[in-house]
């Protein structure tokens, strides 16, 4: 076996959680049929309309998750970050895919099969089980963000997404930088507001002392403000 296809192989059985739950077939499957695929920046994973054929594992990059909304703003659903995946919900709602992945830099990602996927649901009820905790933990987000962005203001909607990209990705080594990096555009499809008005909105969490910013990173300055403004604008 070549060098390259070793470490691709030691990557995709490093996804510890997933590997933990597969039988011994089930790996041997999985290391037969899954390909490696790598992403520009900006380029699409996949489109709003698409037909879901495989399971994607983001290895490496960050993939943001959107739908176009009106006049083709577009609304970030959830960023991908390592080793999260994606791409199999609309394949078990037997629909097209209702929203859009794009790679926000250079990304290397893992497909599988999604019939293989399928295979592996209905004979391995811990893999099953794995998936359908995600699928909830999900859906208990999604629904947590649509209420705050439709009812908060500009402020405390920017602010609730800081702290949402704090709890999903955490923390750099300074304790204080959240471990994610994302375009003023990208913020604002976050937050559910245009990019100039992140823009402002941002300068001004900045002055008040709730956080420091630098080109696409968010340090958070103090944890207590920035709650504050999160729950009351």
């Amino acid at each position: 076996m070549a060098k390259k296809e070793k470490e691709q192989q030691k990557s995709i059985e490093d996804l510890s959680q997933l590997w933990a739950v597969l039988t011994a077939e089930q790996r041997d499957i999985l290391r037969e049929n899954y390909t490696v695929k790598k992403f520009k920046k900006n380029e699409i994973i996949y489109q709003e309309g698409d037909y879901p054929m495989y399971l994607m594992y983001l290895v490496e990059g960050q993939v943001k998750i959107f739908r176009e909304g009106v006049g083709g703003r577009a609304q970030i659903v959830r960023i991908i970050t390592p080793v999260g995946c994606f791409g199999y919900r609309a394949y078990l709602a037997d629909e097209q895919y209702v929203t859009s992945a794009v790679a926000i830099e250079p990304s290397t990602l893992f497909f599988v099969p999604l019939t293989i996927f399928e295979s592996f649901l209905k004979s391995n009820s811990e893999f099953a089980m794995f998936y359908l905790k995600s699928l909830a933990v999900d859906l208990g987000i999604a629904d947590f963000r649509v209420v705050n962005l439709a009812q908060k203001h500009l402020h405390a909607r920017l602010a609730e997404s800081i702290l949402f990209l704090r709890d999903s990705y955490g923390y750099e080594a300074d304790g204080a930088t959240i471990a994610v990096s994302l375009s003023r555009e990208d913020m604002a499809g976050l937050s559910n507001m245009t990019t100039a008005n992140a823009i402002r909105t941002l300068a001004q969490l900045a002055n008040d002392g709730a956080v420091e910013v630098e080109r696409r990173k968010i340090k958070i300055v103090d944890e207590e403000k920035l709650a504050r403004i999160s729950k009351f604008g």
